[in-house]
């Protein structure tokens, strides 16, 4: 259980009027009345005074001190959350042709396509592979400028050819080594790369499943394969208001099917809209995070499985702590502890702070380690 920080405490010096404290303090304490509630808190009347002041509060004989008691331990909280996660090879894209034609080859399902290879082949002409972080959309050639033809650069480059500076630029120099490779790959040298000759993707990809048959009929926009990323990740759905817990580059907390855990890291977070379920059910929108596997020999075997990710949104170290249950709702507003002295008691106002795991964070000028406080019916 995750709740924001509280300040529960009073200002020392005189009391204001009754009626203008209640108005303050009213709607800040109704969201922690809840909990205390919630987790067994009682509610006492405590003499206001002797409180504002740091003094004790009435004491009580040993007869009537609390039915039970616990200790103010120093820990670390964190304020985490569990979801779901499902391991795979991350989202699925599918390839859609854009130009008419047959298709005369496709890979193996499973299959890894890297950086200049087919992806498929439609009248016997190669659809290429390339790297680059947008989509192919229109025709390069001469005189067009944009990160497409970036993309297409620095992978000419990277697959030996020169005579060209990677930029955004599409000049002669492009257009003479885009002829090169289409001689290399069978095609027409005719410089310009058409919308369809290539794919763009963040990197080599592994074929999920195929969409047609060889032999069949293209039409521009048939989906003709799918495919993912090659290294496994793990895909998690949040609600939209724990949004806070995903973080790109958070660490987190993953339990594989035999129970074993293992470090992983936060890489994308996306939000996406999700279909309701029923017939007149509103569309719900998620988070959508994926996480990596710091030790992939660890999910070696495992294509897809059923995963729980433990996420940290923040962390309170070397915190003072009692469970919420030993918190007390004071009369005049806030929450205190029931401290035991000697087999007598007497009530001390804290402040809370993170709540987590069912413990919270407590401070107060005297509070300190070790203490024994009392537990409420």
């Amino acid at each position: 259980m995750a709740m924001a920080t509280i300040d529960g405490k009073t200002e020392p010096g005189t009391t204001p009027p009754r009626q203008r404290r209640r108005r303050g303090r009213g709607k800040l304490v109704a969201g922690l009345l809840i909990a205390v509630a919630a987790a067994g808190g009682g509610f006492v009347a405590v003499n206001s005074t002797s409180l504002l002041e740091g003094g004790a509060g009435p004491t009580q004989s040993a007869a009537a001190l609390p039915p039970a008691t616990t200790t103010v331990t120093k820990q670390t909280l964190n304020d985490t959350r569990d979801a779901d996660g499902e391991l795979g090879y991350g989202p699925v894209t599918s390839a859609l042709t854009r130009q008419p034609g047959t298709i005369t080859w496709l890979p193996d399902s499973g299959a890894t396509i890297t950086r200049g290879k087919s992806l498929y082949r439609v009248d016997n002409k190669p659809v290429v592979l390339l790297y680059g972080d947008v989509p192919a959309y229109r025709d390069l050639k001469i005189g067009v400028e944009g990160k497409d033809v970036e993309n297409l650069e620095r992978n000419l480059k990277k697959l030996g050819y020169d005579g060209f500076t990677v930029d955004d630029e599409y000049t002669y120099d492009t257009n003479e080594a885009v002829s090169q490779w289409q001689e290399d790959r069978g095609l027409d040298e005719t410089g310009v790369v058409e919308l369809g000759r290539v794919v763009f993707a963040h990197g080599k990809v592994r074929v999920e499943s195929l969409e047609a048959e060889e032999g069949q009929s293209a039409q521009p926009g048939q989906k003709v394969l799918t495919y993912t990323g090659t290294s496994k990740v793990i895909t998690v759905q949040l609600e939209a208001e724990d949004q806070r817990m995903a973080k790109k580059g958070a660490k987190v907390d993953v339990t594989l099917p035999d129970d074993k855990t293992v470090k992983g890291k936060v890489t994308e977070v996306a939000t996406v809209i999700v279909p309701g379920e029923g017939q007149n059910a509103e569309p719900e929108t998620r988070v959508e995070a994926l996480v990596s596997i710091g030790n992939a020999k660890a999910a070696k075997g495992l294509d897809k499985a059923a995963v729980d990710v433990t996420f940290t949104a923040s962390q309170r170290k070397n915190v003072l702590t009692v469970p919420v249950a030993a918190l007390v709702a004071l009369q005049e507003g806030g929450f205190g502890l029931e401290v035991i002295e000697r087999g007598r008691s007497r009530y001390i106002a804290v402040e809370t702070g993170m709540f987590a795991g069912g413990r919270v964070e407590v401070s107060e000028g005297g509070l300190t380690e070790g203490m024994t406080v009392g537990m409420p019916k």
